[in-house]
């Protein structure tokens, strides 16, 4: 069986492609050398007072950026499609692109519903007026159904990211499988990494690993951060002072020494992540109690069933999050029972999911407060308290709603860096364990041996950049956005 090549059957589209692509670089070259010459003239300005195109040499470029961006497009579409359609026939990229397929159909109707009801959908739905928000969003919903389809459910791994296969140590992209069974697939589309594992297939599972650790500890930290940060910017005084003085302790630390620090096996023995878990795990709890409590508080018949309901199954939910083997870590102190422990998290993962969290809840305290801080005095608070409303019902109901443009895009952003962290961390060997196919693991991994198969540290390291990069384009359409709102 013969290798693949990179484009097989789709290679005559080659030669065109890299013209478009270079066309478009020089384009845009041309146009950023353009936009640092001074011009006397001015911006026509049309009737509803939207500025018109841009004329002469300068609206020209553009125009030609423009096309050259939509060809590239339309070419990079053709790849796929083809891809799809001709599986390995269409070389590497069309193996991957038919082992993606779920996940374009997933994006496909994800984009179809979204830009169908986007009038009704908020926030989110404005979001789809922003090109840059657009490409932002799928990408990283790429890399959020490739986690889900391919590191929870195996749907799309074409061998087990762990399994060694002789004979595929360091071979390139495209190499068959030696005496693969029927049933097997036959090549190692990215090639096999300095242990003949696959690296497609632990690209696959590593992408679970960030998709399930950086959303949901970015998510946990902001509990931490606004369930603080909102009383000490309302009431100010010395609770604010307390508050600021922790935040800033914990701030004045070096964030990746810090991080290290709380990730390194010897801290890990003493117990302190788990104590740790413990008490910032518990602050969603009582920050959905007090949501629910200040909205239905004129409305007890109604508010007690729901507070019980919701708050045994998020209570259940924290019990199974710091419990390990049916008892509750550290066991001297809880010996809990293992029906309560409905799921169990790899040790590793939870020391690093506390990681995050501590270290991301001081900063988004610190926004939250200064938010807190100017919101409080506008009108509409005011009128609040006027109206007898509780503090709590003002600062859940009345400042963060009107905080929501600036901290969702702190949360994006905060995802990225996280992500970065997660990188940065498996790339040292701290946290996961050795064998994880997260990306850092797997770029340090096959640093080792980059000059002479680059190709086992370079697949995960630009999964790394793609992901970041979508996140801060998400980020940037939702500031624009916002601000429109």
């Amino acid at each position: 069986m013969e290798p693949l090549t990179w484009t097989g059957s789709l290679s005559g589209l080659n030669f065109i492609f890299y013209g478009v692509v270079g066309l478009l670089i020089l384009s845009i070259a041309i146009s950023t050398l353009g936009s640092l010459v001074p011009t006397s003239g001015s911006r026509a300005v049309s009737a509803d007072g939207s500025l018109a195109a841009d004329k002469g040499a300068s609206g020209f470029i553009n125009m030609i950026t423009g096309y050259l961006f939509l060809a590239t497009v339309a070419l990079i579409l053709v790849y796929l499609v083809g891809g799809v359609i001709m599986g390995t026939g269409a070389g590497i990229f069309g193996g991957m692109s038919r082992q993606f397929l779920p996940v374009w159909i997933a994006l496909i109707v994800t984009f179809v519903v979204s830009i169908t009801y986007k009038r009704k959908l908020g926030l989110y739905g404005k979001l789809f007026d922003s090109t840059v928000g657009m490409i932002g969003f799928g990408i990283v919903m790429f890399w959020v159904f490739t986690g889900i389809m391919g590191g929870l459910f195996d749907m799309l791994i074409t061998h087990d990211s762990l399994s060694q296969v002789s004979g595929m140590k360091n071979k390139l992209p495209g190499t068959p499988l030696r005496g693969a069974e029927e049933g097997d697939y036959q090549w190692f589309l990215l090639g096999g990494d300095n242990l003949a594992r696959d690296v497609f297939s632990r690209l696959i599972k590593g992408s679970w690993v960030v998709v399930q650790i950086a959303p949901m500890a970015t998510i946990f930290a902001f509990m931490v951060g606004i369930t603080l940060g909102l009383p000490a910017g309302y009431y100010g005084g010395k609770l604010d002072t307390v508050l600021s003085f922790l935040a800033n302790l914990i701030l004045a630390f070096p964030v990746i020494l810090l991080f290290y620090l709380l990730v390194t096996p010897e801290i890990v023995l003493t117990g302190i992540p788990n104590y740790m878990a413990i008490f910032l795990f518990v602050f969603p709890l009582i920050f959905v109690a007090i949501l629910l409590n200040s909205r239905f508080y004129t409305q007890p018949s109604f508010r007690t069933p729901l507070l019980i309901v919701v708050l045994g199954i998020l209570g259940w939910l924290y019990l199974s999050l710091i419990s390990t083997d049916g008892y509750a870590v550290p066991d001297k102190i809880w010996g809990l029972p293992a029906f309560l422990d409905g799921f169990d998290i790899d040790d590793g993962v939870l020391v690093v999911f506390v990681a995050v969290v501590f270290v991301n809840s001081p900063t988004v305290f610190r926004i939250v407060r200064g938010l807190a801080l100017d919101i409080k005095t506008r009108d509409y608070v005011a009128a609040a308290q006027t109206r007898g409303e509780g503090p709590w019902y003002i600062m859940l109901w009345e400042i963060l709603p009107n905080a929501r443009g600036p901290l969702i895009v702190d949360f994006c952003l905060r995802i990225g860096y996280t992500t970065i962290l997660l990188g940065t961390l498996g790339f040292f060997g701290l946290g996961l364990e050795s064998e994880s196919p997260d990306w850092g693991s797997t770029i340090n991994a096959g640093r080792r041996l980059l000059a002479l198969y680059p190709h086992a540290a370079i697949a995960p390291a630009l999964s790394l950049l793609s992901l970041v990069l979508g996140l801060n384009l998400l980020a940037d359409g939702l500031r624009e956005e916002s601000l429109r709102d």
